[in-house]
């Protein structure tokens, strides 16, 4: 019960990463507020107990973000952990990305998280503590050309990380990230895992030979948010099979 009482914020809550961290943090004390666009998150929290309520909350909207973060402390009193999550993933290259389409991105992937973290580190400061996860990918640093956007947010992402980690330390919030590498979740399936042949070019450089669970990645969102990581910030943990560290690709078992 490493985050008993913590009270957490978890945008893109209804599925994938951010449904696995929500129920990993429930199952070590916390109380949650999971905000996202699909309704399917009310259920999803319903199942949670009284520790976990649900908001509907368009990250691209500054203020559907200072919404969820009045609820969260008007409902548990404070926040102790934001956790930015929502993303998405469409496919475009530098020839073929809409300007309309880059900018949804951007707003989604990278500009809700500088929002949140404005708007909740007040909070955080009066208190004297907090954490902000911000949910990266090996894709900030690798590469792929159909994803343009999505690499330059994620990009983005990191610095915003290591700027804000800075910039908050002195007030006792720590900023950190987690990388993760192909994970099964739906926004994996769609972007990266479409066919047998993507799959088999995503394990042929993937060194444990397969793609990571949401709960794994969820474990390491559960310590970044606890004191067993209080000394640690401004840094993003990868966690991606062993990807990043590898310079050719393996034929698939």
């Amino acid at each position: 019960m490493r985050l008993a009482g913590r009270r957490i914020l978890v945008t893109g809550a209804a599925r994938g990463l951010g449904l696995a961290m929500a129920r990993r943090f429930v199952a070590e004390g916390a109380r949650v507020l999971m905000a996202d666009v699909l309704p399917e998150g009310a259920d999803r929290a319903a199942e949670l107990g009284d520790s976990a309520a649900f908001i509907t909350c368009d990250v691209s909207s500054r203020e559907q973000i200072a919404a969820a973060i009045d609820t969260i402390i008007a409902r548990w009193g404070g926040i102790d952990c934001l956790v930015n999550n929502a993303g998405i993933a469409p496919r475009g290259d530098i020839l073929t990305e809409t300007p309309e389409q880059f900018g949804q991105v951007l707003a989604i992937n990278l500009t809700a998280a500088f929002h949140a973290i404005q708007l909740a580190a007040p909070h955080m400061i009066a208190a004297g503590k907090g954490v902000v996860i911000n949910m990266s990918s090996v894709n900030a640093v690798l590469t792929i050309p159909g994803l343009l956007a999505y690499n330059v947010a994620k990009g983005g992402l990191d610095q915003l990380t290591r700027n804000a980690a800075v910039a908050l330390a002195p007030h006792g919030v720590r900023v950190v990230g987690i990388a993760p590498g192909t994970i099964l979740t739906e926004l994996a399936r769609t972007a990266v895992l479409a066919d047998d042949a993507a799959r088999a070019m995503i394990l042929s450089r993937t060194p444990l030979g397969r793609a990571g669970e949401p709960e794994e990645i969820a474990a390491i969102a559960a310590f970044l948010a606890s004191d067993d990581a209080s000394y640690i910030t401004g840094e993003t943990i990868v966690a991606d099979g062993g990807r990043m560290a590898l310079n050719y690709t393996m034929p698939p078992t």
